[in-house]
């Protein structure tokens, strides 16, 4: 290891908290003041379902919701590859995810926002094939969404 990584090595924590840098999850940090503080709003569709269900896998469930999320999805479908005789080989599921977190004691929106993103999947299979991949990718793009919406709401000054 040269001279200069080890000194880069020992500044680092230094600089990180000359900057105001605060673990997610210490005291005070906004992953503590969420995880299992958050009751998120019982969804309608599939795509709600599958959201809710990421967003409770990383929050937790509350038992006394201190905040209350509101998460609001949308998706559609864009043809992405066309073959000679014209038949689609390859789709992109494009999602949104509009959210609004609120505090529940005062009802105060803390924070709201939108997040997007996307995923594809491959139509060249058989039908069956096909429909799976279809579910597959709305599931991962779930994922991504519910992910994004949980950094955004980790980077939220909860006070």
């Amino acid at each position: 290891m040269s001279l200069y990584s080890r000194r880069a090595l020992i500044c680092l924590p230094l600089a990180l908290a000359a900057c105001g840098f605060t673990p997610v999850y210490s005291p005070g940090g906004s992953g503590s003041g969420l995880q299992n503080r958050t009751l998120v709003d019982e969804p309608d569709t599939e795509n709600g379902y599958l959201i809710t269900r990421r967003i409770e896998e990383r929050l937790g469930r509350a038992a006394d919701p201190g905040y209350r999320l509101s998460v609001d999805v949308s998706t559609r479908q864009e043809s992405l590859a066309v073959d000679r005789e014209g038949d689609i080989t390859r789709f992109n599921v494009l999602g949104t995810a509009d959210y609004t977190l609120i505090d529940t004691a005062s009802g105060r929106i803390v924070t709201s926002g939108s997040v997007d993103n996307f995923t594809g999947y491959s139509a060249t299979g058989t039908t069956v094939a096909t429909i799976a991949a279809e579910e597959d990718a709305q599931k991962r793009l779930m994922v991504l969404l519910a992910d994004q919406v949980i950094i955004r709401l980790f980077s939220t000054d909860l006070t």
